[in-house]
């Protein structure tokens, strides 16, 4: 049974506005969302862009996400992506909304910011994304790494694509034509 989200109120800031209490509680909670399976790689993935916290009444931290910027390659244009991270809420809080609110603020700014949004979902996160009118990139996923493009297969199917409302971007997004991501320690998307 889903249960409505509790009246919660989501705080957007910078990682340069976040105080050291409130990233060790942001890391805290990602470690819980994660079941431990969330790296000091992913962590520093999800810092340098803007961040959507809620807290419950207690001032607990119970949902998080991050946006951050990203330059991807498409038909021969890099675009400014509005990349999502870090995107997790605590067990006991799930299924209340709390992913859906974090991703409407972090959406807010993809549109307002970005050429358009991109993430790479896990199993377990596709279909809030799905819900939200993300839809998964039908083309070659690949990354520019320091020996040239290399394509990234596994995260073909796992890839998420938005267009931002406010783009200029022309064309448009075309999955006959490959996504080539900026290169980054750890997992690459």
């Amino acid at each position: 049974m889903t249960t409505t989200a509790p009246p919660f109120a989501v705080r957007t800031a910078h990682t340069a506005d976040l105080t050291p209490t409130e990233l060790h509680a942001i890391r805290a909670l990602l470690d819980e969302a994660f079941d431990g399976d969330f790296s000091d790689e992913d962590f520093e993935h999800g810092l340098g862009g803007m961040h959507a916290l809620v807290q419950d009444d207690a001032g607990r931290l119970v949902a998080h996400g991050s946006v951050i910027m990203r330059r991807v390659r498409h038909r021969e244009r890099w675009l400014r992506v509005g990349y999502v991270e870090a995107v997790g809420v605590l067990p006991q809080a799930r299924r209340t909304g709390l992913g859906g609110r974090v991703m409407a603020e972090l959406e807010r700014v993809i549109d307002r910011a970005y050429d358009a949004g991109m993430l790479s979902a896990s199993d377990e996160g596709a279909a809030l994304y799905a819900a939200r009118g993300w839809q998964v990139w039908g083309g070659r996923v690949c990354g520019l790494g320091p020996e040239g493009v290399v394509r990234l297969a596994d995260e073909e199917g796992s890839t998420f694509v938005r267009a931002a409302l406010t783009s200029a971007l022309t064309p448009a997004l075309d999955p006959a034509f490959e996504l080539v991501f900026d290169w980054r320690d750890g997992d690459v998307l």
